[in-house]
């Protein structure tokens, strides 16, 4: 490992991406330092949900190079099928299961689950975190959209990841619902020194949740 990169949980270098004879982009570079919360600015469709499916491991990585260090050892390179599982992942629509109430679709999260009281008595403070205190037996039907996305946040964060990538997570709210949970979220993240990347086409949003923002037009030219 390079003196420097200890500073950094996320090095993406040169990386490129093509789909039979479309470039999808070319040449990105990107670091995100431990702790840091980056936001990626763009229009939709220009390729940020693909560099994040590409974090994930979800995508090939063909040309250039994503390393990430959990900071325990040093950085290691993601490839496709090497989903790191200190990476946390919330996607555009809430993914929840139907047939399990909210608790049973956030111990889903959990890694290695402890006993049977304890599952619940994590899961309510971290619902209590994001608002939704006394919600654990509740169907994920009964729901609102912002409802949901905070159940994914809950699923994703008890994990314990040390970079969490969100796609677009909130871009079906109304604007108000949109910066109030981009708000909690960050809160969140830095109370629990979690790492982020965050893709979004909403500036105010960008603002609201990140340290940083980088706008896509500038990270491919």
């Amino acid at each position: 490992m390079k003196q420097n990169d200890e500073q950094y949980i996320l090095k993406i270098e040169n990386l490129s991406k093509h789909f039979s004879q479309k470039t999808i982009f070319s040449a990105i570079n990107i670091n995100i330092s431990k702790g840091e919360i980056v936001a990626l600015l763009g229009p939709s469709g220009c390729g940020k949900s693909t560099l994040l499916r590409m974090i994930c491991g979800l995508e090939s990585v063909e040309v250039g190079s994503i390393s990430f260090s959990d900071g325990d050892e040093a950085m290691l390179d993601i490839g496709v099928g090497n989903m790191c599982q200190s990476i946390g992942l919330i996607f555009q629509k809430p993914v929840l299961f139907p047939h399990l109430n909210v608790a049973g679709n956030i111990i889903l999260g959990m890694s290695k689950p402890p006993s049977r009281k304890l599952r619940y008595e994590v899961t309510e403070k971290y619902l209590e975190d994001v608002g939704l205190s006394g919600f654990s037996k509740n169907s994920v039907e009964t729901l609102s959209g912002g409802e949901a996305q905070r159940v994914c946040l809950v699923r994703a964060l008890i994990s314990e990841p040390k970079l969490l990538l969100l796609d677009e997570p909130f871009s079906s709210l109304d604007v108000e619902s949109r910066r109030k949970i981009a708000i909690e979220t960050k809160q969140i993240l830095n109370k629990k020194g979690i790492s982020a990347l965050h893709v979004t086409h909403d500036p105010e949003e960008a603002k609201l949740i990140s340290d940083r923002v980088i706008k896509w037009q500038e990270l491919v030219n």
